[in-house]
């Protein structure tokens, strides 16, 4: 064989010719198909390192009819409790060399199934992060997304794996700390109507309607839903406050710091998630922690299983831990 020229490329044919075999039968041994003799696929592989050859990804990808890439589509990016699964996911799906594509619907509802759709196609499996979708829409959508794991939404499909969280309990403890402290009027910001999670916060303070005159207050998701809050909760004439997630609870302290505001001496406020940031405000978040990096982990467990043809292991849905910082204190007379 002509030896190479300085910089040509190193093609595929350049290793059937130096291994004495068909480009097919490169393309077998390099894809990893056991359907090749274990002496013919030494030569190749042989062959292959003594030109330095590297297979194209993308041709390897077409070839296996994958593309090693799983999508991750999430309700809003700049919430860092979405991070932690994100990256527990990508972790883990990189020991196998699959990479990760995020998609993010900004909270548009409407827009979230064509984006889930859009993503499935460029990737093998999808991971469902919080869906804001009605629940008749999600449930017609799981079959053509499949393989796909939910993280914090149960569609009530047990054929879709679901990791998720139990936030009416998470509530349920926020309100029991609270009252122990003394605390009876207490407003709950409330997340985007959209949100299957919103509701089942409602559910945990439902179940507590006897302890607390509790005050809804219509909010959102985002910083600037917490901030924009803050005179409606000062005027309803409430000693607490559980804001739908940290970041809304971040967003409520900026403001009521701006007002002159003592937290918690004069209101005491507490979040949901636990994200990097509550453990280092001013005054510290009391909040209620979600294991973010696991969800993210155990999605991938089951996203390998269903792509290698087995059968994922069971749904898990976890009980948040509270964890009581600065940012809650004795009511104030």
């Amino acid at each position: 064989m002509a030896r190479q020229k300085s910089g040509e490329r190193i093609t595929i044919g350049d290793v059937a010719a130096l291994a004495g075999v068909s480009r097919a039968t490169v393309s077998r041994v390099m894809n990893g198909l056991a359907t090749v003799d274990r002496s013919i696929a030494d030569r190749v592989l042989a062959a292959a390192k003594q030109l330095n050859y590297m297979p194209s990804v993308a041709a390897r990808s077409l070839a296996l009819g994958r593309t090693h890439t799983v999508g991750y589509v999430v309700p809003d990016l700049t919430n860092p409790a979405f991070h932690g699964a994100m990256r527990g996911l990508s972790l883990a799906a990189a020991k196998q060399h699959y990479r990760v594509l995020v998609a993010d619907t900004a909270e548009h509802a409407e827009e979230e199934p064509i984006l889930a759709i859009e993503t499935r196609r460029r990737c093998d499996a999808l991971v469902l992060c919080a869906p804001r979708m009605p629940q008749d829409e999600l449930l017609r959508l799981l079959p053509e997304l499949a393989p796909v794991v939910l993280l914090n939404r149960d569609a009530g499909d047990e054929s879709t794996p679901l990791l998720g969280i139990d936030w009416a309990s998470g509530v349920r403890d926020l309100v029991r700390h609270l009252v122990g402290l003394g605390h009876r009027r207490i407003a709950y910001l409330a997340g985007p109507p959209s949100s299957a999670s919103n509701t089942d916060r409602l559910k945990g303070f439902e179940s507590l309607r006897d302890a607390i005159d509790l005050v809804q207050i219509p909010c959102g998701a985002m910083f600037s839903d917490g901030h924009a809050a803050a005179g409606q909760v000062l005027d309803s004439d409430v000693t607490a406050v559980i804001a739908f997630n940290d970041v809304v609870a971040l967003g409520l302290l900026g403001a009521l710091h701006e007002l002159g505001v003592q937290v918690p001496g004069q209101l005491s406020v507490a979040g949901f998630d636990d994200i990097p940031f509550a453990a280092f405000t001013s005054p510290a978040l009391t909040t209620a922690s979600v294991p973010q990096l696991e969800l993210g982990e155990l999605a991938w467990q089951r996203l390998w299983a269903m792509l290698n043809g087995e059968r994922p292991e069971h749904s898990v849905v976890f009980r948040p831990r509270l964890v009581a910082r600065g940012s809650t204190g004795q009511a104030s007379d």
